[in-house]
């Protein structure tokens, strides 16, 4: 562990820092998974993963269950639409435990954030939000046009003061390409094994939904035990409401009895 101190004024530990990201690009590869509470925080932790990435308005409470993992926070492109709104969250969220910084956004945003010294991570391939501009959800770097504008898109991000870059749905041997060329930390998400950090969003890992994306694997069945939690809440709530009504609830057992003296003065006093 490392000992750092937070942008909120307080010593602490951290399994990585920016500088051993640096340090061991090209040298070894990290592991990250995304967390909205303290709960899936700790599973990451004990499952021993390298780094996290939560929401802003989360990360106190990942805080609470991984207390120095590496996180990165993502700033809302919607909810934070000018450059002050992105400037001022992302002081919070540094403050708040945060030691990286996500945007969708351009790289004017990019270089705003660098200057303040802000790590900063930023997103390059398919870009869901923004997906319309490339005619749908859809790999990016089937063509050499298409693969070489994302290169110089690279390298803008790069000038831009970049240090990483989460790489979504970038064909396997272009993305393979653009590391050798890339001083940015590079996070594949559905981009194949051409990165330092290999992601993937928890929910998929485990299994939490009835169908995942293409580039991504369930190594667990959170979403079969979830109906089995749903219908077992289905039946109890509907046992309730039967026993309520065939006057089997309360019995004698669940309910609290006066003495019958005491019963008896008391009806006096209201008689």
């Amino acid at each position: 562990m490392k000992k750092i101190y937070t942008w909120g004024g307080k010593f602490s530990e951290r399994n990585l820092t920016v500088y051993d990201l640096i340090l061991n690009k090209g040298k070894r590869k990290y592991i990250q998974t995304t967390a909205t509470n303290s709960e899936e925080a700790a599973a990451a932790k004990e499952a021993n993963f390298d780094m996290l990435l939560c929401k802003s308005p989360n990360i106190k409470r990942v805080r609470e269950g991984a207390s120095d993992i590496f996180l990165t926070a993502t700033i809302d492109l919607a909810l934070f639409p000018l450059k002050e709104d992105v400037l001022k969250e992302a002081f919070n969220s540094m403050k708040d435990g945060a030691d990286q910084i996500y945007t969708a956004r351009g790289p004017h945003v990019v270089e705003m954030l660098s200057k303040e010294e802000i790590p900063v991570m930023c997103h390059l391939g398919l870009v869901p939000r923004k997906s319309s501009w490339r005619g749908g959800l859809r790999a990016v770097g089937r063509t050499s046009e298409e693969a070489y504008d994302l290169f110089n898109k690279f390298k803008t991000m790069e000038s831009a003061g970049a240090i990483s870059a989460e790489c979504e749905i970038i064909n396997q041997e272009v993305m393979a390409e653009i590391y050798k060329k890339t001083s940015m930390i590079i996070s594949s998400l559905g981009s194949g094994t051409s990165g330092d950090i290999i992601y993937l969003f928890q929910d998929d890992i485990c299994g939490e939904n009835e169908s995942i994306p293409r580039h991504a694997r369930s190594f667990g069945n959170l979403f079969e035990l979830k109906k089995q939690i749903y219908n077992e809440r289905v039946k109890a709530l509907s046992n309730y409401k039967e026993a309520v009504f065939n006057d089997t609830f309360p019995n004698e057992n669940e309910i609290v009895k006066i003495d019958k003296d005491e019963l008896e003065k008391f009806k006096k006093l209201i008689s």
